[in-house]
């Protein structure tokens, strides 16, 4: 089962558990999968990179939106937040350790063949595709930089 038909089944099984919080949020979801799906450049297909990529962006701006609602004092849209955004990372690949992104970044820099922080680009290309919803951007990047440094 893809991922748009296993948050439609989740929506329904929410509508029964009448668990608002989470049917609002795969509804939401849904919306963003739609959308990709009718979009001018789409050919009406959602792939599951796509619908990966869209979980991952909607994950990382629950987030900072929790940020920003706990910096002005907002604990309760903070805490809204902070709900829609687990239940988004349910549907996303287990994030790696911090050891499991050593070890797979030290592998992908010896197969690169990177030596020094000139080689950065090049190990941030190759990381990008093969980590990508397993690690952070942000993570990646910070680890290459003190890996190569």
């Amino acid at each position: 089962m893809d991922l748009f038909d296993q948050i439609s089944a989740d929506i329904k099984t929410a509508m029964l558990a009448k668990d608002k919080v989470r049917l609002e949020t795969l509804r939401g979801i849904k919306k963003e999968f739609l959308e990709a799906k009718t979009a001018k450049d789409s050919n009406g297909e959602l792939t599951d990179d796509t619908a990966l990529k869209i979980l991952i962006k909607m994950a990382k701006q629950r987030k900072e939106s929790e940020r920003i609602f706990t910096e002005q004092n907002r604990p309760d849209l903070a805490v809204c937040e902070h709900d829609e955004a687990l239940i988004i990372e349910e549907y996303l690949p287990k994030q790696m350790t911090d050891e499991e992104l050593t070890a797979a970044l030290k592998n992908i820099i010896a197969s690169v063949g990177a030596g020094s922080p000139k080689d950065m680009g090049k190990v941030m290309g190759v990381a990008s595709k093969q980590l990508a919803g397993k690690a952070d951007g942000r993570a990646i990047s910070s680890k290459v930089k003190e890996l190569l440094g």
